[in-house]
């Protein structure tokens, strides 16, 4: 990946994180990551753990919605699971789920849809 995609990437993510501090999550994880995947934000609210998938592009040249494929869903479930089973003493009674937050155009303007996918 190159420098400029990287760093829209990373600021993406940061708006993101930065967003869901204001609407009450507590940051767990960051770029959480195992052999052959990752979860880029963990967080918590209330009983709810979300794992959060964040796509971001400088334009839309198609849905980012659709970025987010089977394959790479099963991915991000494979990865949560393991964050689960490793980290069960902390997520025992908690409801999980898997939000995407879309990020576009140099303002970063974020479209947040909380429950993207179901877990297996």
């Amino acid at each position: 990946m190159n420098y400029i995609k990287q760093h829209l990437g990373n600021a993406g993510e940061s708006a993101v994180t930065d967003s869901l501090i204001k609407d009450g999550y507590t940051i767990v994880a960051r770029n959480y990551r195992i052999r052959g995947g990752e979860i880029d934000i963990i967080v918590r609210k209330d009983e709810y753990l979300a794992f959060v998938e964040v796509k971001t592009r400088k334009k839309s040249l198609f849905p980012l919605s659709e970025v987010i494929t089977v394959s790479k869903q099963k991915t991000i479930i494979r990865t949560a699971k393991h964050f689960l089973a490793t980290y069960k003493e902390q997520t025992l009674d908690t409801v999980y789920r898997f939000d995407v937050a879309l990020v576009e155009g140099s303002d970063l303007i974020i479209t947040y849809i909380p429950n993207a996918f179901a877990g297996e």
